[in-house]
């Protein structure tokens, strides 16, 4: 039996267990067959291609086991989805959003109860399933995810929290699917959690899509720490209409080796991202994290900020890239990037790329890779802290402006709290 017809059983056989539809079997395999045609993604001055991050395991239905969660300290919310594996374990305040026609689900009954919709938008806008050899993988090889959908002139005031939780307690990959659909005239906040539970060496990867229709407008937070033995394919796109505007704020607190790539795409004229990345980086991790924002409508608004910081042996890269499409008059493109480096054998990069094809814009960049101020760390440590509370706070204050860009002051303090536990831990490994 060949590779490929064991995967196609595969398929077959799981989509006949957890009652897939036909069409989207048909997709898996149609993304199956496409993988000998695609090649890896390439990152300006990321070099991940020798990394385990090519899904390889068997597809099949896992149960994960529910008392796993209690190992960790999960924040209570009003609006809440918990995820463990493959599965849902817990939901509340859902009926409060569904009574105004929101439908908040998982993977496999969005398929089942809303076909519909997932067809019209499942990797239609904002990432094409063929677009690479990972996104095709993912396709072939989805087992979780989440899908949210907003009526028209419909407005949330309360954020819908998430916890997906990878069970890294066997050797299983992670591949997980969230697609939110804001439509005209409405307004969402969303807030993610991504981690892992287990330490067996696995892969994730994870493709997020937003659809923000005309005068919509989407906060999209994340506080990201996956294990140290995940390796990671973090995919994460918008796809805005006129008018519509989505607030990306992202905490890449990361253990394991990962490339985020994030993606805005400004189709509608007076569309609008902001994009906030904050990144640590330990022990011998590596951080690759691709930001990019399209400019494509007229008077259109793009804007990168990303700080991050790097300890010990761990690597760090940022690339800003700001593209303005032939015909976007009055578009603005604006980024910075700015590494921190605490330690000599660390290694960090800030790369900004600026591509414009048209007049009548507004374009710039700032980009800086250093090492921490000594003069602060001797100032602070002559006032008795001792030198790793010094290097948190200085740690803190390059962060700092960062922070204090995100809409969100609830973000902005759990942001807060995952940064000191990252860097107490990267202290540890130093």
């Amino acid at each position: 039996m060949t590779v490929e017809t064991k995967d196609y059983l595969e398929i077959k056989e799981y989509a006949q267990k957890v009652g897939e539809p036909d069409w989207f079997t048909a997709l898996r395999l149609k993304a199956l067959e496409a993988l000998p045609q695609l090649t890896l993604p390439s990152f300006e001055k990321i070099k991940y291609q020798r990394w385990p991050i090519q899904l390889k395991g068997a597809l099949k239905q896992r149960h994960s086991k529910p008392e796993l969660l209690q190992q960790l300290s999960l924040k209570d919310a009003a609006h809440l989805v918990v995820q463990l594996g493959q599965e849902t374990v817990t939901t509340k305040g859902l009926d409060l959003f569904e009574e105004q026609g929101v439908i908040i689900c998982d993977w496999q009954t969005a398929l089942r109860e809303h076909p519909t919709l997932v067809k019209k938008y499942f990797m239609k806008k904002a990432i094409k399933v063929d677009e690479d050899l990972l996104t095709a993988q993912h396709v072939a090889y989805l087992t979780s995810g989440l899908f949210v959908y907003i009526p028209k002139n419909t407005v949330l005031k309360d954020p819908l929290t998430s916890y997906f939780v990878q069970d890294a307690t066997e050797k299983q990959d992670y591949v997980h699917h969230v697609i939110i659909v804001a439509e005209e005239n409405s307004e969402f906040s969303y807030l993610e959690n991504l981690t892992t539970l287990g330490q067996t060496e696995t892969t994730a990867n994870i493709i997020v899509e937003v659809i923000a229709g005309t005068n919509s407008h989407v906060k999209f937070a994340s506080v990201d720490r996956l294990g140290r033995n995940t390796t990671t394919y973090l995919n994460r796109r918008g796809h805005l209409g006129t008018n519509a505007k989505i607030d990306w704020s992202m905490g890449m607190m990361n253990d394991g080796n990962i490339v985020g790539d994030f993606d805005s795409d400004l189709v509608g004229d007076g569309s609008h991202s902001e994009v906030k990345v904050v990144a640590i980086s330990t022990g011998n991790q590596v951080q690759g994290i691709d930001t990019r924002v399209t400019n494509s409508g007229k008077h259109t608004i793009g804007h990168i900020l990303q700080h991050g910081v790097i300890l010990s042996r761990s690597t760090l890269t940022f690339n800003g890239i700001g593209h303005i499409i032939k015909g976007a008059k009055g578009a603005d493109a604006q980024q910075e990037s700015r590494v921190l480096m605490l330690s000599t054998k660390a290694k960090g990069d800030a790369n900004p790329i600026l591509l414009i094809d048209d007049n009548d814009v507004t374009a710039g960049h700032a980009a800086s890779v250093g090492r921490v101020n000594q003069e602060q760390l001797y100032y602070l440590m002559s006032r008795g802290l001792p030198k790793k509370i010094a290097e948190r706070l200085v740690i803190r204050g390059f962060l700092g402006p960062v922070l204090a860009e995100i809409p969100s002051q609830l973000i902005r303090e759990q942001l807060k709290v995952t940064i000191e536990r990252k860097l107490v831990d990267g202290q540890k490994d130093e």
